[in-house]
């Protein structure tokens, strides 16, 4: 009996750390699933424009004029979910270029056609490149920058208010930290490679921050988005849908924008 307890131990220990030895080499495969895209960028609606960021210049941005107006426009840095790609948005960030901002909406690395590997750093290094290709724009308001990141964006929306004066932080079905999901698959924190603190950025950012969520997010749960909120002195506001079906919270965001003057003037909010 003796013996077979020893047995059965050892086929747990075996059994558990081939799982962690599993998590912790495919955890990036996991956390980036890179969905299948074109090979050419696609033909894009009249006047968005292609520009390329991060160091070697080789990942894809997709940029949405402001309309024309007599002083420098407010604008929005997009950093989508991790099975999306910015071909899926930019269609539907007409909206708030209708309101009168300038978007770009930022691919990761290695999604897409955009060069490199995904990681923390990769991801950080892109969005910091494209806050500061907007600003150099004339046509844009440095001072009226706003991060807006969904799901795994809201990681890169962390970073950009670490890095960069932003004038405020839309978290839309966001994570307090990678680790803290990792911890849910029986992961230990000290394995996870790419942590994307957001909980940490926003416990330090002193701007707007709006969080939203799904009430019913099976995903990334909503505890996540309370206690994002918490941090950030506001209140998360919950949508009744999941992780994937919520509609565009658009009323809700450009009610924010307004509140916090980063808008000119007011739109239908469609």
């Amino acid at each position: 009996m003796k013996q077979m307890s020893m047995s059965v131990l050892i086929t747990l220990v075996i059994a558990g750390l081939a799982y962690l030895i599993f998590g912790f080499t495919m955890q990036r495969r996991i956390l980036y699933p890179r969905p299948p895209a074109s090979p050419t960028t696609p033909t894009l609606p009249k006047g968005v424009s292609v520009v390329w960021l991060g160091p070697d210049s080789d990942v894809e941005a997709w940029y949405l004029p402001p309309p024309a107006t007599a002083r420098p426009a407010p604008a929005m840095i997009f950093t989508h979910g991790n099975g999306e790609l910015i071909d899926h948005w930019v269609d539907v960030f007409s909206v708030p270029q209708h309101w009168g901002m300038g978007i770009l909406l930022v691919e990761y690395p290695g999604y897409g056609r955009s060069g490199g590997e995904p990681s923390e750093s990769s991801i950080r290094r892109v969005v910091i490149s494209g806050f500061d290709h907007l600003i150099a724009r004339p046509e844009i308001d440095a001072d009226r920058v706003v991060a807006y990141g969904r799901s795994l964006g809201g990681g890169a929306a962390g970073w950009l208010a670490r890095e960069r004066p932003i004038a405020a932080m839309i978290l839309e079905s966001a994570f307090t930290s990678v680790r803290a999901i990792a911890a849910g698959f029986g992961i230990p924190g000290p394995m996870v490679l790419d942590r994307f603190e957001t909980i940490e950025a926003v416990s330090r950012f002193e701007r707007p921050v709006l969080v939203i969520h799904g009430a019913h997010d099976r995903i990334i749960p909503a505890v996540h988005a309370r206690k994002l909120a918490e941090a950030a002195q506001t209140e998360a506001r919950l949508l009744p849908c999941g992780h994937n079906d919520c509609p565009r919270p658009w009323p809700l965001i450009q009610s924010f924008l307004l509140e916090h003057d980063l808008l000119d003037s007011i739109g239908d909010g469609s």
